[in-house]
């Protein structure tokens, strides 16, 4: 080890009671005759520290106290006698006479002044000055001189300074002053500027104590934005996730102000329970910000406000959100936990096609991605020509809402015909004629709205059966209005049925920006007037209106102009609710409207408590319908020795938080998610509750739907319960943790089974697990996953019940191998090294460095715990082909990492296939090596070259790494050079671990190896997204990772940030994203729980966070996409984008597939065999070609009939067609058959088709000159084809542009060396060979 820096800086002081001299030392000195060295560390220094510094301090303690009581007694001097300030007439500005005026006042009259006193009191005494008395001997002169002689200051004699003496000390004193050059006028002037400074810094400090003040007044203000809880407080949680997002601004700020930092470290808080009030929270923002500057306190204000929006915004979605779940809770009447996810699409579909228009606007289309998948788009959709009119005008619907109002046509444009209509209403749908025209009176808009909106209210209930429409009040801010208005409201509709009617406002829940709510609600009761008025007209019971209902509508709009609260008022009819009741039941029929009130009142409270009911709502609902069989406490009954091995297991699985992706079923947080896509942002209560009941009422299960549905949920619990019983079984078996097992050995037990009566069915089975498993057949090894399907292969051939025959098969092996407690600890100890090295491949960002670190501390700490404190070196060389010397061999391994020791010696080395050596023995036999004494073998390489000959002893161990297809990729090396024992043999035990250590070793650097494609790949993905969608503002992809508690906890790391340019950055330390630090971009954590899309507004900004799935349909990854300030992207764009994530998820699942898989992949393309890392890159390319191949086979004679009949055909179908050949035919460059029509025109046909299904652009067969193509082709947009509805054009443009693609990628892998097997290269040691 190297020496501590403090003890290699040099000499210091000894420490007080520190002895650095040993006994032995000591005595050895006494006994000497020479004189005894004293050094800075003999012991009279310690004495000399330890009595004489505590002496100089309690001096200096004394002088200290004395000179306080000294000025103590001066100031009560001054007190009762204050100064005399007659002296001040010797203070003049006038230099000349300043040394005199010093020199008198310093040296002479301090002393004569007090004798001329003394003088003048005796003159007085002796009444020397009267006129009538005789002369007498007194001589004033010699009175006068005697006294300066007795009080000589030469010789310390002092009186008692009276206020004359003191006013002239301190004039004295403020004369020196003045004269320059002397060390009074430069303390003077040190003390004058040390004034000033103080001065200026105690304004400085008042002037901050005035910003403080006020920046804690703004924040005050600022606080009152957020939605408080029923105490006034807000969570500290939150505001701490306000203040770590706000880093991310701060990062994009191009000015200096981006530098500024927090003034402490952001705490974690990982409870909603500690809360602040507003000035608590002053004082808390305060204390991170006091250094901003004023620029950067208002950005952070600014930032807070908009955080306060969104945490609003998140308790309105929360309030939803608990509505959704009782809604599946009531849904699931089974308790499995599940739903039919096509019955809620298609009930979502009929919900949509019932809607009016403007409520159509609202929701996202259930036909059309992300409530739909992506992989359920037919391609032609996907692929196909888009239909500009109806996107562009949803695409313009908020716009058009704010700026105009809407026209007929529009309205007629987008009506359709109601299923469930009457024919009365159909015939008024088809043939109104009825226009909207502007009113001069203000009055008279708003009762034609109020009408339009009762009408069609009225025809909203009978397309809706099992719409809610209870009588309610709710604000805009969510707040309950007038209780004692509803209540009058709901008890009149017994008394007036004829004049009430049932009136509701769609004005939405949500916040809108001051001076837009009530223009967008009045424009939206427009719309629904206009709508009515079109289509059938008012009917009576809606034009009677009570005088009271008008009044409130007239206060309703002239509230919404002065941007207050609008109530929204919901009536229901008797009538109505006693036909609802006698259609559908009386579930809502008998709900009184005061009970139906007081829920609505209860929710709207919740609402206002400001808390986030729904936050944790995966993890509170995890285990709601997983149905755990009753015999699995059974299992644990009849399997004690495995139940402690199983509940280790459990806690190594995945996140239980996560949700799998599954095509015909949602668990409780899918289907919440999903609903919350499907309302958007701005929904009412009423609608929304609407869509509550109807789904509540339509959503039915038959019996045997149930049934089936149960039994579904027992056999995935079943299987999960017996791949967690062979597991444990498994590593019951495989006490060394090696990985593996013996196949010979596992057979010879299992075939005395039944006193060795089930022979047969044990070969037949073997037979089977060699033509699954050949590779791992060949080496005699089982792997988990081979032996699992092993024991139920032989199961299978058994007469009875399979699970029985697994049962009795599990306890005949559990029987059959016997541990001790130690050897129970060691398996344990062993597993917990090996899992760790799993983790610090799952943590690491994509990095091998924690692997290599978490290999070697596992190597290390079983040498010195279970292998008698043996000194190990270990390194890691891997399997690369050789393009520096070919001549050598074909492969080379490369030392890539290694021990600390041996890192001057092995690392980066290189070893050839004719170098000395065992290790590409290893490599090709594909079994360990072991070399008891290496100085006996004679064909060994030693790196360090200074090493003696005699020294060159010991054990050396070469463990070959495999792949998943149990192909060598490298070897992990072991020896005890370094070790001078005699016994450095490495025995059997230990040798199988380290066999489990390269087992575990794999696994972490192919997941690793597969996090670096499935990057490549996205990188790919955001460059070919960029030029096509250029509104998107910023992409973010994050990877997940597990936390400390793997089963509940999950962090997000952020792996690559793309700006508005496209320019990206892959970050190298990146920055991990936990939960309860990101309550604002909690929509992240909600996109990796469901496994489903997400869009949200967070800070102003719109984003679309995609999850990327993993082969189990659970989210490994996320694309953060931000479209900026628009709500939706344009068409094209937006159709683009669903191409672009189609294809990176089909690379990602084909990428993992290929990397789980035990057996050969599959491969398209040429070029696939020898991409490596960039085999991600071509995956996404692929992909898309297939697609293409696919809508260009579906081509036929008849689609390019029109554009064969143009004899003038545009100049851009001839360029896609030219293109077309071009990369075909690189020859007719020039010639008629590109450049003139009529000659084009013939190759389009069926014997093109076949040529573009078929063509391989990486093959090294075909040349494809992508210049000369690119010359054709550059230029021409993608959108050109698409707007004039050409399909085969553009099919064969985009196939063209993504044939060019995989010809460059092909041309770089043949031209440049490909990357190294090795994702990344670490700086470590290693040891020899």
């Amino acid at each position: 080890m190297a020496a501590q820096p403090e003890e290699a800086a040099g000499l210091k002081h000894p420490r007080l009671g520190e002895n650095n001299t040993t006994a032995r030392e000591r005595k050895r000195n006494q006994g000497s005759d020479e004189l005894p060295c004293f050094s800075n560390y003999a012991l009279w220094k310690e004495c000399f520290y330890e009595k004489v510094q505590q002496r100089c301090l309690s001096l200096q303690e004394a002088k200290v106290k004395m000179i306080h009581a000294q000025k103590a007694k001066e100031e009560k001097v001054k007190k009762r006698e204050p100064c005399d300030w007659l002296p001040r007439e010797w203070f003049s500005e006038e230099t000349d006479s300043l040394d005199t005026r010093i020199y008198l006042l310093d040296k002479l009259l301090p002393t004569l002044i007090p004798g001329v006193e003394k003088l003048l009191m005796e003159v007085e005494r002796k009444n020397v000055l009267a006129p009538d008395k005789e002369p007498t001997e007194f001589n004033p002169i010699i009175f006068l001189g005697e006294y300066l002689m007795r009080h000589n200051p030469q010789y310390g004699v002092s009186t008692k300074p009276g206020p004359y003496l003191r006013g002239m000390k301190v004039v004295t004193k403020e004369i020196k002053t003045k004269m320059p050059g002397t060390a009074s006028e430069r303390l003077a002037s040190m003390k004058s500027e040390a004034e000033n400074i103080r001065k200026e810094r105690q304004q400085v400090e008042n002037m901050k104590a005035q910003v403080k003040e006020m920046r804690k007044e703004a924040l005050a203000i600022q606080f009152k934005e957020w939605t408080v809880d029923i105490s006034g407080r807000i969570p500290v949680a939150l505001v701490q996730s306000a203040l770590r997002s706000f880093l991310d601004v701060v990062a994009s700020i191009p000015t200096d102000a981006g530098k500024a930092i927090y003034v402490k470290k952001l705490e974690i808080i990982d409870t909603l329970g500690k809360k602040v009030n507003i000035d608590e929270f002053a004082e808390y923002v305060h204390s991170y910000t006091e250094h901003f500057s004023d620029d950067m306190f208002q950005e952070i204000l600014k930032h807070l406000s908009q955080c306060a929006e969104d945490f609003k915004g998140a308790i309105r979605h929360d309030m939803w959100r608990q509505m959704f779940t009782d809604l599946f809770l009531d849904c699931d009447s089974g308790k499995v936990g599940l739903l039919d996810r096509q019955r809620i699409l298609a009930l979502l579909v009929d919900f949509y096609d019932r809607s009016s228009v403007i409520m159509k606007r609202r929701f996202r289309n259930p036909r059309q991605w992300p409530i739909i998948e992506l992989q359920e788009i037919e391609l032609v959709d996907l692929w196909g020509v888009l239909d500009d009119q109806e996107v562009c005008e949803e695409f313009s619907e908020k716009l058009v809402l704010s700026q105009t109002e809407i026209s007929e046509g529009e309205i007629l444009a987008y009506q359709p015909v109601s299923v469930v209509k009457s024919a009365e209403f159909e015939e008024n749908d088809l043939d109104g004629d009825t226009k909207h025209t502007e009113k001069s009176s203000f009055q008279e808009d708003i009762e034609t709205a109020r009408q339009s909106e009762c009408a069609s209210a009225d025809r909203q209930e009978e397309d809706f059966p099992g719409s809610d429409s209870t009588g309610n009040s709710l604000s805009r801010d969510g707040e309950p209005g007038s209780e004692k208005q509803v209540e009058e409201e709901e008890f009149g509709l017994g008394t007036k049925p004829d004049t009430e009617t049932n009136m509701e406002e769609d004005h939405p829940v949500s916040d809108r920006e001051p001076g837009t709510e009530g223009q967008v609600s009045q424009e939206e009761d427009d719309g629904i007037a206009e709508t009515t008025n079109m289509t059938a007209g008012p009917t009576p019971e809606a034009t009677a209106m009570t005088s009271e209902d008008k009044a409130v509508a007239d206060m309703d709009v002239i509230a919404s102009e002065q941007n207050a609260p609008v109530a929204e008022v919901v009536k229901e009819t008797p009538a109505r609710k006693e036909s609802f009741s006698r259609q559908h039941g009386s579930q809502f029929g008998r709900q009184t409207s005061s009970e139906t009130r007081l829920k609505d009142e209860d929710l709207l409270q919740d609402q206002n408590k400001g808390d986030l009911l729904t936050l944790d709502l995966s993890c509170r609902h995890s285990s709601y319908g997983g149905r755990i069989p009753e015999d699995w406490k059974c299992k644990a009954t009849r399997f004690p020795d495995l139940g402690p091995i199983m509940a280790e297991i459990q806690n190594r699985w995945a996140s239980r938080t996560r949700s799998a992706f599954d095509e015909s079923c949602l668990n409780l947080p899918q289907f919440v998610q999903l609903m919350e896509t499907f309302v958007g942002e701005d929904i009412s209560l009423p609608t929304l509750k609407r869509l509550n009941a109807f789904i509540k009422e339509e959503y039915k299960q038959t019996e045997e739907e149930k049934t089936e549905q149960l039994e579904k949920v027992h056999h995935v619990s079943h299987l999960a319960q017996r791949k967690l019983l062979l597991e444990a079984l498994f590593e019951k078996w495989d006490s060394n943790a090696s990985g593996f097992l013996d196949l010979e050995e596992v057979d010879a037990v299992l075939s005395t089974f039944k006193e060795g009566m089930e022979k047969e069915a044990l070969r037949k089975a073997k037979k089977h697990l060699c033509s699954r498993y050949p590779e791992l057949s060949r080496a005699g090894k089982l792997s988990p996953k081979a032996f699992q399907l092993f024991l139920e292969l032989i199961a299978s051939e058994f007469a009875g019940d399979k699970d029985e025959a697994i049962d009795n098969l599990v306890e005949f092996l559990t029987e059959s191998i016997k541990q001790s407690h130690m050897e129970s600890l060691q398996s344990l100890t062993r597993r917990k090294w090996l899992h760790d090295i799993q983790q610090a491949a799952e943590t690491s960002g994509a990095n091998m460095d924690p692997v290599y670190k978490a290999v070697f501390k596992a190597l290390l700490q079983d040498a010195e715990a279970h292998g008698d404190n043996k000194k190990i070196s270990a390194y890691i060389a891997l399997l690369e082909e050789n393009r520096l010397s070919p001549e050598r061999g074909q492969a080379l391994l490369h030392y890539v990492a290694c021990t600390t020791d041996d890192a001057p010696y092995v690392l980066n080395q290189i070893l050839y296939r004719d170098m000395k050596g065992v290790s590409f023995e290893a490599v090709e036999g594909g079994k360990p090596i072991h070399v008891p004494t290496v100085q006996l073998h004679g064909n060994i390489h030693f790196w360090n070259y200074n090493r003696p000959v005699e020294e060159r002893k010991g054990s050396f161990l070469v463990l070959p790494l495999h792949d998943a297809r149990w192909r060598v990729f490298g070897i992990l090396g072991l020896d005890t050079l370094r070790d001078q024992c005699e016994k450095t043999i490495f025995l059997t035990h230990e040798i199988s671990f380290y066999q489990g250590v390269a087992h575990a070793f794999s696994k972490a650097y192919h997941h690793i190896f597969t996090l670096e494609k499935v990057l490549r790949m996205a990188v790919t993905a955001l460059d070919w997204l960029y030029p096509r969608a250029p509104s998107i503002h910023t992409v973010t992809v994050y990877l997940l990772e597990p936390g400390k508690d793997k089963t509940w906890d999950y962090a997000l790391c952020k792996m690559i940030t793309t700006d508005n340019t496209g320019q990206k950055e892959i970050h190298s330390s990146p920055v991990l994203l936990l939960r309860e630090e990101n309550l604002l971009r909690d929509y992240l954590f909600k996109c990796i729980d469901s496994s489903e899309v997400i869009r949200t507004c967070v800070c102003g900004e719109h984003h679309i966070a995609v999850p990327l799935r993993d082969l189990s349909g659970q989210a490994l990854g996320i694309f953060d996409i931000s479209v900026g300030q628009h709500q939706k992207l344009p068409p094209h764009e937006h159709k683009d984008l669903q191409k672009m994530l189609k294809m990176a998820q089909a690379a990602c699942s084909e990428i993992l597939k290929i990397s789980a898989e035990e057996t050969e992949p599959t491969y398209v393309l040429e070029a696939e065999h020898v991409a490596k890392l960039r085999h991600g890159e071509i995956l996404f390319h692929r992909f898309m070609l297939q697609d293409l191949r696919e809508c260009v086979r579906k081509l036929n004679a008849e689609s390019f009939a029109e554009i064969k009949s143009c004899a003038e055909p545009p100049a851009l179908v001839h360029t896609i067609v030219k293109a077309v050949l071009l990369l075909f035919h690189p020859d007719w460059k020039g010639s008629e058959k590109t450049e003139n029509w009529s000659q084009c025109i013939r190759n389009l046909d069926d014997n093109l088709i076949q040529e573009i299904y078929c063509f391989d652009p990486t093959a090294a067969s075909v040349q494809v000159q992508a210049e000369l193509v690119l010359d054709c082709i550059t230029g021409v947009p993608s959108a050109a084809a698409r707007q004039r509805g050409w399909v085969p054009a553009e099919h064969l443009h985009h196939w063209v542009h993504t044939c060019l693609s995989l010809a460059e990628i092909a041309r770089s892998l043949r031209s440049k060396t490909p990357p190294s097997s090795a994702p990344l290269r670490t700086r470590f040691s290693c040891a020899s060979d």
